[in-house]
């Protein structure tokens, strides 16, 4: 008997400038794109109606790929069993804060700074904590937060010697990430994380130096700039592999800037891809300014970070790599909505997310100098079970797999709306910079 195949409900197609036909999956996280000659035999396979029969090559290779299903497939099943993969035991996230005090005083912040460095007794539970969950690894994943953690550097090194030892005594694949204000993040210090194998870093740059400094100020209200762009030259010299994600942060006030800031940055890491611009716009987050702050309208806000990133790409920098990634399975899922994923105090008080430490929704336990953790799960549950399950229209959304419903729990509990990403209200306008971005070289 012939098989019948369908197209995917998790496709999306659009076509580039040059009229080359674009194909993302988010079940499979696949991104194909085909050439106007082969385009419209691409489209007859892919008609609603589906194909019956043998398939050609191309057909092959786009059942391979996802994008054509067998009718017989029930791809809402194929997501409710994605979901559930989400709460496996092998994988840990930890999002560590080695101190809560900070140098900057960032006008949109919303961080109280109410601790300093993360006590002895926190670092000792979480060495131990790690211990006696290295057998049951295989995953374990750092992000290094704060405050300002390059405060803390001896803490960070403490913790990440420890994380390290237990990861190869047990081979646990281990990865670090960091972000930071860059204004300590110096050649040597830099040299330091990567031996500790922290590869990744969030620097923010938020326009010429004039503009940045009126935003991003230290605590005497000194400028920042020259410091951070000193530092990121120097590490540029280091001959290693990492990536650096230049992050603007717009509103109104500096949106004239935007532009001028990019093309500064391209010509400063010209043909370095490890440094990637990553434009986001404002919100008001909970800080003490959030009334005064000057966000922009939230459709003028989209459309600007897309033209802001095509002008990144146009002008020689690569696409920063964590949008393709937020477009894989689960790839859009927050952090406080995974179930293995816990934020850690500098005094050892455990939450799940890191945009509201003051709420008691957040605040999901404590972690204990012996390395037992005391977790409150019926709060655990708010967050990682607020999604898919109970929203009809999610389930039924192309971009199921890549969010499930969760890509902001926060904004769901607080609003009651649903928290759609960027990436996916703009989705052919992002597959169309992804394909840009492959083929400027």
């Amino acid at each position: 008997m012939e098989q019948t195949y369908l197209p995917s409900r998790f496709n999306v197609l659009t076509h580039t400038h040059s009229k080359e036909l674009i194909i993302y999956n988010s079940y499979s996280g696949a991104i194909a794109s085909f050439s106007p000659s082969e385009k419209d035999e691409v489209l007859r396979l892919m008609k609603k109606e589906g194909t019956t029969g043998p398939l050609s090559m191309i057909g092959a290779s786009l059942e391979k790929e996802g994008f054509l299903v067998n009718s017989h497939i029930d791809e809402k099943q194929r997501a409710q069993f994605l979901h559930q993969s989400l709460h496996r035991t092998d994988t840990m996230h930890l999002v560590l804060l080695p101190t809560e005090a900070c140098n900057f005083r960032c006008t949109y912040c919303y961080e109280t700074f109410p601790r300093g460095n993360m006590q002895k007794d926190v670092r000792t539970g979480l060495k131990k904590y790690i211990d006696n969950k290295g057998n049951q690894l295989n995953h374990l994943m750092v992000s290094w937060f704060g405050g300002e953690p390059l405060l803390a550097l001896d803490e960070i090194s403490e913790l990440s010697e420890a994380f390290l030892q237990t990861a190869r005594l047990h081979n646990i694949q281990y990865k670090a990430e960091m972000s930071t204000n860059g204004y300590y993040l110096t050649e040597e210090t830099c040299r330091k994380l990567l031996q500790l194998e922290v590869r990744q870093f969030m620097v923010t740059i938020d326009g010429p130096e004039k503009v940045h400094d009126e935003r991003r100020f230290l605590v005497n209200g000194e400028g920042t700039f020259s410091t951070i762009i000193n530092n990121l030259k120097e590490i540029r010299k280091i001959d290693d592999q990492f990536d650096v994600y230049l992050r603007i942060n717009f509103d109104e006030s500096n949106l004239s800037e935007i532009s001028e800031t990019i093309s500064y940055l391209s010509k400063l890491f010209d043909g370095d891809n490890r440094f990637q611009v990553l434009c986001r716009p404002v919100a008001r987050w909970g800080g003490d300014n959030d009334d005064s702050l000057p966000i922009c309208d939230p459709q003028v806000a989209n459309k600007k970070i897309w033209e802001f990133t095509e002008q990144s790409i146009d002008e020689g920098l690569k696409l920063v790599s964590q949008i393709e990634s937020s477009l894989m399975p689960t790839g859009s899922v927050c952090y406080a909505a995974k179930p293995h994923s816990i934020v850690v105090g500098a005094d050892g008080q455990l939450y799940k997310c890191t945009l509201a430490f003051h709420k008691s929704i957040n605040q999901i336990g404590k972690l204990f100098p012996d390395g037992s953790v005391e977790l409150d799960y019926d709060k655990i549950a708010k967050w990682t079970l607020s999604g898919e399950e109970t929203d009809e229209h999610c389930q039924d959304c192309f971009f199921r797999p890549a969010c499930q419903g969760n890509h902001c729990p926060l904004y769901r509990m607080e609003t009651g709306n649903r928290p759609c990403s960027l990436e996916k209200q703009r989705i052919k306008k992002v597959l169309q910079l992804i394909w840009k971005n492959y083929t400027n070289v």
